[in-house]
């Protein structure tokens, strides 16, 4: 397991061997088989993720009773669910594997101590937000492009969650169906 995170670190850092071994050694890496369940709605997250290898789905269940699939997380993505700035800490999502996933697991104190003793972690991180659309797609002001950049770069995710595309009725937005499971998102 912790020879992903290796190759990893040696094709993502110009860390020396004996630092990538300090990181992969201090790294707790676990393997969770398909339909774990990570976290519920409703529980308080102590716990963030990075995903090695796998395909986690966020979901929740609204108001209405209805379950909405809100994001899906892939290789090289992290989950972070903290709630300390707000009174109810408890988590809006329920976080599951789709896939047998290898991941990185670990408190948010772990996290900035690393950040702290290995500074290239850091900058990987905020490259691969921005690779990976959490900070460019929301300042982007070309929103009618969004929608087709969103298609493209998660065709792969949604042919491993399940999901196909049907077009609505305006031609603009699509329906989105996770197949066997009956969810729509």
């Amino acid at each position: 397991m912790k020879s992903i995170l290796f190759k990893y670190l040696n094709r993502h850092t110009t860390l020396a061997e004996v630092e990538q071994r300090a990181i992969v050694d201090a790294i707790r890496v676990e393997e969770y088989p398909k339909g774990t369940v990570l976290l519920r709605q409703g529980d308080i997250p102590d716990t963030c993720f990075f995903v090695l290898k796998g395909c986690i789905r966020q979901h929740s269940v609204d108001e209405a009773g209805k379950e909405v699939t809100s994001n899906f997380y892939t290789e090289e993505q992290a989950i972070a669910v903290f709630n300390h700035h707000k009174s109810d800490k408890s988590s809006e999502y329920t976080f599951t594997c789709l896939e047998d996933c290898v991941l990185v697991v670990g408190p948010l104190e772990t996290e900035r101590d690393m950040y702290a003793r290995f500074d290239q972690l850091e900058a990987r991180k905020k490259s691969m937000a921005q690779v990976n659309g959490d900070i460019a797609d929301r300042s982007q002001p070309q929103r009618p492009h969004r929608f087709e950049r969103f298609q493209k770069k998660h065709d792969e995710t949604n042919r491993r969650a399940g999901i196909s595309r049907r077009p609505a009725g305006n031609g603009i937005m699509a329906a989105m169906e996770v197949r066997g499971g009956g969810l729509n998102a």
